[in-house]
């Protein structure tokens, strides 16, 4: 691993299986009065306290993809939002506001986690050159046949101040047992963190458990089960009070797993009538209650924590990728396959129950807010921010709408020389970015009118596909090269 370090004075992303009749497939291995308002006092204060706490931990970690709360938003939980967000940079070069980079081993499109001073990242290394990537949107990627060669599935920590590799740990050596498309990696679920343990899912391998310091606790073996076209997985999982959730949709027994996150052991598992999805869940938490939120072709279900199909809603395009998330206080959901007609994006208020399905030709109900059924973008999520929510599309467009009631600000803008974009977009401050393929980043000045303040560009070789982790004045962005730290002097 080579790092590179940026001196500071230079210019510088139903039905339940019974889990007791499945196999074990997890290892363990390692007039108030005085008195009164003093009370009240110290209650306050505790409760400001705790705020106050919750408040550091949310901008001192970046545990899972897009972010504590999957919205891709930079110091979100900061009490003065507008001074933490000046702390980031925003023009950049391979040479210009970067703090380190590092060359990465292998290939891996997770995107990196961080906690406290640690980020950790996933990566796989090929026994022999793999078939480079084609950047784009285009037919003929897929690659049916797996490799023959042996692969090492790694799990990688660093220094978060220096870039300087802490640990590394190898938790398999093989041949892998399934394909993946031309422009996948087996890496690409992102790892999510609660500060004790590191939980990281290689898709047709297994979910691994590791401490801090990178002991493996636990493994849980996942079977090889075949994709649409042999495109691999990339679904990431996620954390909620002492359970990991991980939902596997495929082409022969997509499921919702839940398990017990001390000791890997299966809780309960949900069959799923879905063929292949790439979507994240979403820990969706409201006043009525908390939600097991997933996206799928065939459509939305929402369970509770005991895998209980609460509500669906279908109406979805035929591949979903993007990730759910609530924002203004809705769950924002999208689906957008490039080559269909129904590309929708759902605006869901709380509380919903059965089948909550839009009637043909009408774009909202009791519990849809709204709907836009032809401005949901494929690969990235969409983003809301400051009441406003943005969309990207793969090939190089860009549009707006109001959060909270679904009306189009601007209709799709072209970004200029935009080509293709993978990676969601991501705000700070008042500003928006949009990372391509190229490994180009366009900066885009929040509000109701369309305009692009400039655009930022890594080194040639620089493919960008991950979503970054924005922490504490830091974009950590990751190419297919090597991991960035990019940062003010």
């Amino acid at each position: 691993m080579r790092i590179n370090i940026i001196a500071p004075s230079a210019s510088r992303e139903t039905g339940l299986l019974d889990s007791s009749k499945t196999s074990r497939r997890f290892t363990r291995i390692a007039g108030l009065g005085t008195a009164k308002l003093v009370q009240l006092s110290l209650a306050l204060g505790c409760f400001i306290a705790s705020c106050n706490s919750t408040t550091a931990m949310a901008e001192e970690n970046w545990p899972q993809f897009r972010g504590p709360n999957s919205r891709g938003v930079a110091a979100e939980g900061s009490a003065d939002a507008s001074a933490s967000s000046s702390k980031y940079a925003d023009r950049w070069s391979s040479s210009e506001n970067i703090s380190w980079s590092v060359d990465i081993a292998g290939r891996g499109w997770s995107s990196p986690v961080v906690w406290g001073e640690r980020i950790y990242l996933t990566t796989v290394v090929s026994g022999q050159e793999p078939e480079p990537a084609k950047k784009g949107l285009y037919f003929g990627g897929e690659r049916i046949k797996p490799p023959e060669s042996v692969h090492q599935w790694k799990v990688i920590c660093l220094d978060l101040k220096t870039g300087k590799q802490v640990w590394e740990k190898q938790v398999h050596e093989g041949v892998p047992q399934s394909s993946i498309h031309i422009k996948s990696t087996f890496a690409s679920e992102t790892p999510v963190t609660d500060g004790k343990h590191l939980y990281c899912c290689f898709g047709s391998l297994g979910i691994f458990c590791l401490d801090m310091e990178g002991n493996t606790i636990w493994k849980f073996d996942l079977e090889p089960l075949p994709t649409r076209l042999g495109w691999g997985a990339a679904a990431s999982p996620v954390l909620h009070e002492g359970r990991l959730y991980y939902c596997n949709d495929n082409e022969k027994a997509s499921s919702l797993l839940c398990l017990d996150a001390a000791s890997g052991k299966e809780l309960w598992k949900v069959a799923r009538d879905e063929k292949s999805n790439w979507s994240t869940p979403y820990i969706w938490k409201h006043a009525q209650r908390t939600e097991i939120v997933t996206a799928g072709s065939g459509m939305v279900r929402s369970y509770d924590l005991d895998g209980n199909v609460l509500w669906s809603l279908k109406g979805m395009s035929s591949i979903t990728i993007a990730t759910p998330y609530e924002a203004e206080g809705l769950l924002i959901v999208s689906s957008g396959y490039v080559g269909d007609q129904q590309r929708p994006i759902y605006a869901i208020k709380p509380g919903a129950m059965g089948d909550i399905s839009l009637p043909e030709g009408e774009n909202s109900s009791p519990y849809v807010a709204w709907s836009q059924p032809k401005a949901g973008p494929y690969n990235p999520t969409t983003l809301v921010h400051h009441g406003r929510l943005y969309v990207l599309y793969d090939r190089g467009l860009f549009a707006c709408y109001d959060a909270a009631t679904g009306r189009e600000i601007y209709s799709q803008q072209r970004l200029p020389n935009g080509r293709a974009f993978t990676t969601s977009p991501w705000a700070i401050g008042d500003k928006i970015f949009c990372l391509n393929e190229d490994g180009v980043t366009y900066v885009i000045q929040e509000g109701d009118e369309f305009s692009v303040s400039h655009t930022n560009t890594l080194e040639e070789d620089d493919m960008g596909m991950a979503t970054p982790a924005l922490i504490s004045g830091k974009q950590l962005l990751r190419t297919a090269k090597r991991l960035y730290c990019i940062g003010k002097p």
